[in-house]
């Protein structure tokens, strides 16, 4: 799909998340049917989730982690995908560095980083060392509630 100027637009407003499909159409003065044909599109072609996402630090008992890995394979994308299937695994990115991996990791009172690394992180070959960063403040930065 072509992601044209109007379907940025449309995205854009969708940050507020409850805007109505009206609502963005006056806005950008095109169709409410437009607006949502646009919007299904972007769904269906993966460019687009709509979802709802929380601060962890307002949840008690909450906090997220990132998770630099470092594997001893070059089959970055397998272990990737093998990473995004662990509990509280919020994303997972290929990056170049000192890392293979950057995890962004969503942690809680009853799923704790101990019990990450010795449940989950355990069980994935070629994993030649890992380096946890606790976020303690975030900015502009909400995430799915996983857990």
């Amino acid at each position: 799909m072509k992601i044209d100027v109007t379907s940025l637009a449309i995205i854009e407003h969708l940050r507020e998340g409850r805007k109505s499909f009206q609502k963005i159409a006056e806005d950008l003065s095109i169709t409410e049917n437009t607006v949502r044909a646009r919007v299904n599109r972007l769904i269906e072609e993966g460019v687009l989730a709509v979802t709802g996402l929380v601060d962890p630090e307002a949840i008690p008992g909450h906090r997220l982690v990132l998770v630099g890995i470092k594997l001893s394979t070059m089959d970055l994308v397998r272990k990737g995908e093998e990473f995004s299937r662990l509990k509280g695994v919020v994303s997972v990115c290929v990056v170049t560095g000192r890392y293979d991996l950057i995890l962004t990791v969503l942690m809680s009172d009853t799923h704790d980083l101990l019990a990450f690394y010795t449940e989950q992180v355990s069980q994935i070959q070629d994993v030649q060392s890992a380096e946890t960063f606790v976020v303690y403040k975030m900015y502009n930065l909400k995430v799915p509630y996983i857990l």
